[in-house]
C-alpha cells in the first residue's frame, strides 16, 4: 500500500498548517488516526488550521458556487458536489488520504436491506432522514449539473456524489462566517466546513482536545496529558451509539453518552385513546433510557398505565411529584425492560444467520458483527437499568 501520508504532511504544512507534537499515522483496522509523537502536556495548542485553508462554499468556483445558489441546496450538498466535480490538483495529497469507497461501504446506508431491517429504532429513524437528505440534495445538484448524472458504469455520477456526500456528512467541523450566514434557508446545519489534517482526528466520547475556531482559523488544544506515541482523539459531540454507527460508521466499546430509544415497548402497550392522549400534549414518542435513568417523557407515557386520568394529568401538569406512583412504574418499567431484552436476544441469535448474494461474505460478516456489538450496547444499557429496579424493588 502506497503511504500517501508524509507527502500530505508537507503538503498542509506549506500551506501554514502546524502539527505541534502530533502527526496522521494509519492505524491496523482502523484507517487514519493521530499520534502523539512526544509527550504532550494539557492547555498545549496541538493543532493549527488557519482559514485560508478551510474548505467551505466560499473556496467554491465563482460559476460552480452561482448555480448553486440559484437553488435552495443545502451547504452540505454544494459542498459534495465541490468535491464531486472538481477535478483539479489544489486538494489532490488531502484527498489521497479521506476515505475512500471500501472504507465507507461499511455505513449502514450500504448495508442489505435485511441488515437494515435489523438495526434499532433509532438508527432506522436516522437512516431514513440520512437517506432523505441525500436524495434532496442529489435532485437539486443534478437540476443545477446535469454533467453529474453520468450513464456509463451505472451511473457513476450519482455513485461519486453519494460517497461525496456521506464524507462532507462525517468529515465536517461546525463553522460560522458571512457566507453561511447569508446562505438561503440557512440554519445551523449550513454552518460546516472542512478542513484538512483536523479531519484525521478520530473519536472518544470525552475527546482529549478543545476545538476552537476564530477569524484566523481553529486552534486545536490538549486537554489531558499524552504519552508519545498514544492516539490523540477529538468528540465529536455527545452522540449515542445509534447516531454514531449510521452517521459514521462505527461503535464504541464505551460511550457516557450512549442511549435508546424504548418507543417500540412502550408504544406497544398503549391503546389508542392513549396515544391521543400523549400526543395532545407533545409527548408521543421518543421515550429515551440512558446510562443512569428513563426520561421525563418515558414517566409520563407509562403513568397512563398506571394511574387514574385525574392522577396523571396532575403529574403532566406539575401538580404531583409521582411519588406515590412511582413504584407501580417501577414494576412496569422492570417488566418492559426484560422484554425488550428478551427481544434483543432473539434479533442478535438471528443475525449471524443471515445472507445476501450481492455482498461479499465478508463484508457481510463485518456488517452483521458490528450490528450485534451495537445491540449488546443497547442489552448493557437495559441490563444497568434492570439491576437498579431489581435493587430497587428488595429495599
Amino acid at each position: 500500500m502506497v503511504d500517501y501520508i508524509p507527502d500530505f504532511i508537507d503538503w498542509a504544512e506549506k500551506r501554514g498548517i502546524k502539527l505541534n507534537g502530533i502527526e496522521p499515522q494509519r492505524i491496523p483496522g482502523r484507517g487514519i488516526g493521530v499520534m502523539a509523537t512526544r509527550d504532550i502536556q494539557p492547555d498545549e495548542i496541538i493543532l493549527e488550521v488557519p482559514t485560508k485553508c478551510i474548505r467551505t462554499i466560499t473556496t467554491m468556483p465563482k460559476a460552480r458556487l452561482r448555480k448553486c445558489t440559484e437553488t435552495s441546496v443545502s451547504v452540505h450538498g454544494a459542498l459534495a458536489a465541490d468535491l464531486t466535480l472538481d477535478k483539479s490538483s489544489k486538494y489532490e495529497p488531502w484527498n489521497a488520504i479521506v476515505p475512500h469507497s471500501g472504507d465507507l461501504n461499511g455505513m449502514p446506508f450500504y448495508w442489505p436491506p435485511e441488515l437494515q431491517a435489523l438495526l434499532p429504532l433509532h438508527s432506522r429513524q436516522l437512516l431514513a432522514k440520512q437517506r432523505a437528505k441525500l436524495e434532496r440534495d442529489w435532485s437539486q445538484m443534478f437540476t443545477a449539473f446535469p454533467e453529474l448524472h453520468v450513464e456509463d458504469e451505472g451511473d457513476i455520477g450519482r455513485w461519486e456524489y453519494e460517497q461525496n456526500w456521506l464524507l462532507v456528512n462525517s468529515r465536517t467541523f461546525y463553522y460560522v462566517n458571512a457566507a453561511l450566514k447569508k446562505w438561503r434557508g440557512s440554519t445551523k446545519d449550513d454552518h460546516m466546513a472542512l478542513q484538512p489534517a483536523a479531519d484525521l482526528f478520530n473519536h472518544a466520547d470525552e475527546g482529549g482536545c478543545h476545538v476552537a475556531f476564530g477569524t484566523e482559523g481553529f486552534t486545536f488544544r490538549a486537554t489531558r496529558p499524552h504519552k508519545k506515541g498514544e492516539e490523540v482523539y477529538i468528540c465529536y459531540g455527545n452522540h449515542g451509539g445509534d447516531f454514531l454507527l449510521v452517521e459514521y460508521g462505527f461503535v464504541m466499546a464505551e460511550n457516557c453518552w450512549d442511549e435508546t430509544l424504548l418507543d417500540d415497548i412502550v408504544l406497544a402497550k398503549l391503546d389508542q385513546k392513549q396515544k391521543e392522549r400523549l400526543e395532545e400534549i407533545g409527548f408521543l414518542g421518543g421515550y429515551v433510557l440512558d446510562r443512569n435513568t428513563v426520561c421525563h417523557r418515558t414517566q409520563v407515557a407509562l403513568r397512563l398505565l398506571c394511574c387514574k386520568v385525574g392522577e396523571w394529568m396532575r403529574f403532566v401538569n406539575g401538580n404531583d411529584d409521582g411519588e406515590a406512583s412511582q413504584d407501580a412504574v417501577d414494576v412496569l418499567l422492570l417488566g418492559l425492560l426484560r422484554e425488550y431484552a428478551a427481544r434483543i436476544d432473539d434479533i442478535v441469535a438471528r443475525i449471524p444467520m443471515l445472507e445476501n448474494a450481492k455482498k461479499p461474505e465478508d463484508d457481510m460478516d463485518d456488517m452483521k458483527d458490528i450490528l450485534v456489538q451495537r445491540w449488546r450496547q443497547i442489552r448493557n444499557l437495559l441490563d444497568r437499568r434492570i439491576r437498579s429496579l431489581e435493587q430497587g424493588a428488595q429495599t
